[in-house]
């Protein structure tokens, strides 16, 4: 699935980063890293995490419907 955060809207609270470690970092004490898709065996996590943001600064296109989610697109350096 793939995962936005709205950087301007995210206050730290780090509950994302508590919730799924796995995808959710916290850099410093206010700074967050993200990875940008997660694998579906992260769903549950994530869908917690989402759910968990007190300022709804995350969005997971395909975390409802796993069929729905977009296509990761191709790593750079990596031969067709």
């Amino acid at each position: 699935m793939r995962l936005v955060v709205d950087l301007n809207r995210c206050q730290g609270y780090a509950q994302c980063a508590f919730l799924a470690p796995e995808v959710f970092t916290m850099h410093g004490e206010e700074s967050l890293v993200y990875a940008p898709w997660a694998d579906d065996e992260h769903r549950e996590k994530v869908a917690r995490a989402v759910a968990a943001c007190p300022v709804q600064a995350i969005t997971a296109d395909g975390l409802d419907d796993p069929d729905d989610t977009p296509e990761r697109p191709a790593q750079a350096g990596r031969g067709a």
